[in-house]
C-alpha cells in the first residue's frame, strides 16, 4: 500500500505492528521468548510486537506481560489450555477481531510424563498428546490461512531433539514430537506457495519447570531458555525472503538421556 499524501514512509512503519501469538508463554522457554521479543522493540527500527501471551495460568502470563510492557511492547493475556479446541477458536478469532492479523505463531506448549515404559498410564497418554500433537496441529490449522491470504508470515514449532532421537524414560514425549516433526514437513509444502516461513525449534536439555528439581551439577551442563528465545527472535527479525528451517541446540556436553 502507497503512503498518502503527506504521510512520511517512516511513520507507517513506525506504526506497524507485528501480532505474534506465544503458546505457553508463562514460564521456561515460552517467557524467554516473550521477553526477547519485547526487548527487540527497544533496539529495533520499526519493530512493534503485540504479543499474545498464551497459557492456562493467568498469573504467570500476568508477570510476563508486565516484564514485556517494561520494554514498550504491547502484550495480551489470553489464559487458554490449547488442549481444547473451543479455546484455540476463541482465542484465534479474538485475536483478530482485536488485531485483524495475526504474523507470528509460536508453537511453544508442551507437555510431558517421564517413566519407564511399564509405568506410563492411559492418562498420561492422553495428557501428552492433547498438548503435543492434538493442540499444537488446530491451533496451527486455524491461523495458517490468516498467513496463507497475506502471503507472509511465520510459524516456529518449539519441537525437541527428542523428536528424532528416543530416549527411554520419554516414550510418549518422544512419540509426540516426532509427530509434531510430521507436522512441521507437512506444512512447509503448504507454506512454500504462499511466502510463509517454517522454522523448527528442536532443544535438548534446557532447564525449565518441566524437569522438576535437578542436582545441581546437573542444572550446570544444561541449557537456559534464554540460550534458545534469542536465535528464535532473530531468525524472525531476517527478512521475510530468508527462512532459517532449523534450529538445534544442544547443551556443550551433549544430550542429556534422563
Amino acid at each position: 500500500m502507497l503512503p498518502q499524501a503527506g504521510v512520511e514512509l517512516s511513520t507507517i512503519l513506525k506504526n506497524m505492528k507485528h501480532i505474534i501469538i506465544i503458546t505457553g508463554a508463562g514460564k521456561g522457554i515460552g517467557k524467554a521468548i516473550a521477553i526477547d521479543f519485547a526487548r527487540a522493540a527497544e533496539t529495533q527500527n520499526n519493530f512493534n510486537p503485540v504479543l499474545i501471551l498464551v497459557s492456562r495460568t493467568l498469573s504467570d502470563l500476568e508477570a510476563v506481560a508486565t516484564k514485556c510492557r517494561s520494554y514498550g511492547a504491547d502484550a495480551d493475556i489470553v489464559q487458554a489450555d490449547i488442549a481444547d479446541t473451543a479455546q484455540i477458536d476463541k482465542l484465534v478469532s479474538s485475536t483478530l477481531e482485536r488485531h485483524g492479523t495475526i504474523d507470528c505463531l509460536v508453537n511453544n506448549a508442551g507437555v510431558g510424563r517421564f517413566k519407564p515404559l511399564t509405568e506410563l498410564t492411559e492418562e498420561d497418554f492422553d495428557y501428552t498428546i492433547s498438548t503435543n500433537l492434538k493442540g499444537t496441529f488446530f491451533l496451527t490449522q486455524k491461523v495458517f490461512p490468516v498467513m496463507e491470504k497475506n502471503k507472509s508470515g511465520h510459524i516456529f514449532f518449539i519441537t525437541s531433539v527428542a523428536a528424532e532421537i528416543a530416549f527411554k524414560s520419554s516414550s510418549i514425549y518422544s512419540m509426540s514430537k516426532f509427530g509434531q516433526k510430521g507436522l512441521v514437513e507437512a506444512m512447509r509444502l503448504y507454506a512454500k506457495t504462499c511466502n510463509v516461513r517454517i522454522t523448527n525449534v528442536m532443544p535438548g536439555a534446557v532447564y525449565t519447570p518441566m524437569w522438576g528439581d535437578v542436582p545441581k551439577e546437573m542444572k550446570a551442563t544444561m541449557m537456559m531458555p534464554e540460550d534458545i528465545s534469542g536465535p528464535l527472535v532473530n531468525a524472525y527479525l531476517l527478512p521475510q525472503r530468508t527462512s532459517v528451517e532449523e534450529l538445534v541446540f544442544r547443551p556443550v556436553c551433549g544430550d542429556i538421556n534422563e
